[in-house]
């Protein structure tokens, strides 16, 4: 099955799908629409996985949690090697490491490579682990005898790959295997192609075994910046028009390096990264280490407080908040709460967790002996975003209390640890 001439990535998905559907080679989960498709077959498919060298040299393998990748998984457990598992869209994490328990069977050992026992058997990588990959396994809706990759469109398998070699768990001559029906493999014109896609070395189909030969880079990290560029958002062409800010929330960018290539821009919203805690984490980890990771949007408001300063005192600025002065109805709707503090917390620390998370305000009030501090936004969606945001939020051993200040608790806006505010202690204010 090939391609019809003028098409775009989405179409040729919809034509893989439509066609695996129509000729009935779809397997259980269906539809396999906005899938990786499973297929009948894949067991056939993933039987040439252990015979390729690849496998037999790698002694740790992340293959991705698909349904048709779920032999590759066994195989890998069977040989006794270490398996990585992706956490599904990366809500909780970058990686699983899939442990079965001592003595495992067979069918205990198929039972692991299950997305049942995924869940049942894994315990999670961080990002600090000394973990190094051997070998790496991606889903695919479409692949080209080239090595050309095509996915769902949702731009994980891309953004997996960056992680790893951001936390060097993988380098420029890991292979990357792909499994699929042959009528999933196709041309696929290089003018779709894009910088941030992720290239494949081997393809298994339940007939062949393609080597690609592909020379095209794959990504080489992630840098993080504070250029607001041409945007485009995953499985999107680079020449489509940015999405506006209104529609998909605030956008940062990440950078994906090539060796020898220009860097692509991924777009990604506000949305992605409140699902995503590992990106928070990472970019947090690399602020540590001294890295730029400022975002455009900080930025942004960054040179818009400096403006202020030079001009005196916007109209936007919020008013410092006077000693008690604390109750909701005098607070601006543009501020956040923060309270439960730990006790040796400084002013500093929560400036960097809020920077890294993504939602650093223009201004801070630091109320440290009642465990509190207060965050203005430049208007009340901001504060908003940056509540929802915090949820959930650890500082320390503490797990903060977040709020709009106008909506939280009198009780704790007045100082639920020591009441009012000490005349020794007032309320530290500070610009970010």
């Amino acid at each position: 099955m090939e391609p019809r001439a003028g098409v775009s990535k989405q179409d040729i998905r919809e034509q893989i799908w439509d066609y695996m559907e129509s000729q009935n080679l779809a397997d259980f989960p269906r539809p396999v629409h906005h899938r990786i498709p499973n297929f009948k077959g894949a067991s056939r498919a993933a039987e040439h996985f252990p015979r390729l060298q690849a496998f037999q040299m790698a002694r740790t393998v992340k293959v991705n949690p698909d349904a048709p990748q779920k032999n590759a998984r066994f195989f890998v457990l069977d040989s006794k090697k270490t398996l990585l598992v992706p956490t599904p869209r990366l809500r909780t994490g970058l990686f699983n490491k899939i442990t079965p328990p001592p003595g495992a069977t067979k069918d205990i050992l198929r039972k692991c490579a299950t997305s049942q026992g995924v869940r049942n058997y894994s315990t999670p990588v961080g990002l600090d682990s000394r973990v190094l990959v051997d070998l790496v396994v991606v889903g695919s809706v479409a692949v080209s005898e080239k090595g050309w990759r095509i996915g769902k469109g949702e731009g994980y398998a891309d953004l997996e790959y960056a992680m790893m070699v951001s936390m060097g768990a993988v380098s420029p001559a890991t292979p990357v295997v792909t499994i699929v029906h042959d009528c999933q493999v196709v041309d696929i014109p290089e003018t779709l192609l894009e910088d941030h896609d992720l290239t494949v070395d081997y393809i298994l189909t339940p007939t062949r075994v393609i080597t690609t030969g592909c020379e095209r880079p794959k990504p080489a990290g992630i840098a993080w910046s504070k250029r607001r560029e041409t945007s485009f958002a995953p499985g999107q062409a680079p020449s489509a028009p940015a999405p506006p800010a209104e529609a998909v929330g605030v956008l940062f960018r990440l950078h994906l390096k090539y060796e020898g290539s220009p860097v692509a821009s991924i777009a990604i919203s506000s949305e992605m990264l409140g699902r995503m805690p590992v990106l928070r984490s990472l970019r947090c980890r690399e602020e540590q280490a001294g890295k730029d990771v400022t975002l455009w949007d900080e930025h942004r408001t960054l040179l818009g407080a400096q403006a202020a300063l030079s001009t005196g005192r916007s109209p936007r600025d919020p008013p410092p908040l006077e000693s008690g002065s604390m109750k909701g109805e005098d607070v601006p709707s543009n501020t956040a709460y923060v309270g439960n503090l730990p006790r040796d917390a400084r002013v500093s620390e929560l400036k960097r967790a809020l920077s890294a998370l993504g939602v650093a305000p223009l201004r801070l009030t630091w109320q440290g002996p009642q465990h509190r501090a207060f965050l203005y936004y430049r208007d009340p969606a901001e504060a908003r975003q940056a509540v929802s945001y915090l949820q959930g939020f650890h500082l320390g051993a503490n797990t903060v209390r977040v709020a709009l200040a106008g909506q939280q608790r009198a009780s704790d806006l007045a100082g639920s640890h020591t009441g009012e505010l000490h005349p020794d202690h007032p309320a530290a204010i500070a610009d970010l």
